[in-house]
């Protein structure tokens, strides 16, 4: 049996590349698709060192750190791809890579992180923070998107099973194709973060300073909180915005990127891990309970799925706040402080482990083998 395997691009080891990896330990022997490739040769432990087959864009103008801005092309690209000599294809999608044209004879199994977000319900959030609402290039950029999704749409129709990475995605996927699909959760190395049951009196949070991520709600509502202690990890666009917020404050403390293991440390030793966004799934709350250290999450997208709260589940590992916004922050840390004694520390490690690698790869084996298998269609 001839395997491929297609994500959309390579350019960076994140969330979607971690998937990607485990796909291609359990298949060392498929080949490889995407859009385009920029991984340093030192970056290409995780797809073994695999030649790549890409697209037209990896030879257009600066496609090396403009190649989002070919996002109109992209439907166009994929399509390009000639895997007709393969029995099964398996896709890693969050943009374009579950368009790629198969035949009745060929098995196609996409993991659908996201059907592209910012061609669906988030396209008006995505619009404002490009500053894309008026003017001829808004226009432009809302017919492209138009257009994208008619294109995801209809390529939905080539995909013969849909994999969702949370609950939460397998709602969109149905919202946007009409398609059910089956949840396999994607993998967390939890093993990397050993449990700790010593905890210190601070919060944590940690995340890239993006909009969506909310970090300036957290450190916002612990400016309001001075005797509650708050350590932000992590940089981006907005540190310098957040960097203000927190100035004068003498409970918040900025430490800005840092290295893995003082990241796991802070981990292993906070009160609770603090997580503002609304995420697909969500990796960083699974990492905290890896360490034993409950969460206090926003009560929407995968961390529901993630988290056990404390107001409907047993054996908890942290408390929602239904509203983004700093006073229902607030009042769930009062109400995790209040019912700590209700969270054991070693419920939130054995929870976490429900999202390993290891149970990543025997459920996607599991399930794939018993799609090719099905009806004797490979």
């Amino acid at each position: 049996m001839k395997i491929a395997v297609v994500c959309d691009w390579l350019v960076t080891y994140a969330g979607a590349e971690k998937v990607l990896e485990q796909i291609l330990n359990i298949y060392p022997e498929a080949d490889l698709f995407a859009l385009v490739d920029f991984l340093n040769e030192d970056k290409r432990d995780f797809i073994k060192h695999k030649k790549v087959t890409t697209s037209f864009i990896q030879h257009l103008p600066k496609a090396k750190t403009k190649y989002r801005t070919y996002l109109p092309l992209m439907p166009l690209a994929i399509e390009q791809l000639d895997l007709s000599k393969y029995d099964l294809i398996i896709s890693s999608s969050h943009c374009v890579a579950k368009g790629i044209m198969t035949g009745p004879n060929q098995v196609h199994i996409s993991y659908v992180h996201s059907p592209i977000r910012y061609a669906w319900d988030l396209q008006h959030q995505y619009l404002r923070e490009a500053g894309l609402t008026k003017g001829l290039k808004g226009w432009l950029a809302k017919i492209i998107l138009h257009y994208m999704r008619i294109w995801d749409t209809r390529t939905s129709n080539g995909v013969d099973y849909f994999i969702a990475n949370s609950k939460f995605i397998a709602k969109r996927i149905w919202k946007c194709y009409r398609r059910e699909a089956d949840v396999i959760y994607p993998p967390v190395d939890v093993e990397a973060f050993e449990y700790c049951a010593q905890k210190e009196d601070f919060y944590l949070t940690a995340s890239r300073m993006v909009p969506y991520k909310k970090m300036d709600l957290i450190v916002e509502a612990f400016t309001q909180i001075p005797d509650r202690k708050l350590i932000v990890i992590g940089t981006g666009p907005d540190f310098n915005k957040i960097r203000k917020i927190a100035e004068g404050h003498e409970n918040i403390k900025l430490m800005g990127y840092q290295p893995f293991n003082v990241l796991k440390e802070h981990m292993q030793k906070a009160k609770a891990f603090v997580f503002a966004a609304e995420e697909d799934f969500g990796i960083t709350p699974v990492e905290a309970q890896a360490c034993g250290t409950p969460v206090i999450a926003y009560g929407k997208g995968g961390a529901l799925e993630t988290v056990r709260g404390l107001d409907k589940k047993d054996d908890p590992t942290g408390v929602f706040f239904y509203k983004q916004d700093e006073e229902s922050l607030i009042k769930a840390i009062s109400y995790f402080e209040n019912n700590l004694e209700r969270i054991q520390f070693e419920d939130c490690r054995k929870n976490a482990l429900d999202f390993s690698i290891n149970c990543f790869k025997k459920n996607i084996k599991k399930y794939i083998e018993e799609k090719i298998n099905k009806g004797g269609k490979i």
